[in-house]
């Protein structure tokens, strides 16, 4: 398998991108509303990345882009995906992951914060 491939979906985040748009195609505002974590700027970069990795086609339309998962391009993995994303234990794994993420975002913010005022 590519190495582009591997790397997109080594992230948590862009794991659970390809789980929203797996089935059916979505808005980049539908997207960003499912992660009320990130803003829309970091969901539009990870989705970037997926599109660059062939993982992710994109399709505007008028001022909106429609996302849908490639899934022939993960090939034998997609189904491992499949299962892993309907596994409770996954969906356990990655809620903590998405935690940890949004931990060490808060304090590399905190860290630039306290830089910029001393």
């Amino acid at each position: 398998m590519e190495h582009a491939i591997l790397a997109a979906i080594a992230s948590p985040r862009r794991r659970e991108i390809l789980r929203l748009i797996w089935t059916h195609e979505r808005a980049a505002g539908d997207i960003a509303a499912a992660m009320p974590d990130v803003t829309f700027g970091a969901v539009s970069l990870q989705l970037r990345a997926l599109q660059k990795a062939g993982l992710v086609v994109c399709r505007p339309d008028q001022q909106n882009r429609f996302y849908r998962a490639n899934r022939d391009a993960l090939g034998p993995l997609g189904a491992s995906l499949e299962r892993m994303w309907t596994s409770a234990l996954w969906r356990l794994k990655l809620a903590a992951e998405l935690e940890a993420s949004r931990r060490r975002g808060e304090a590399m913010a905190a860290r630039i914060a306290c830089s910029i005022g001393h």
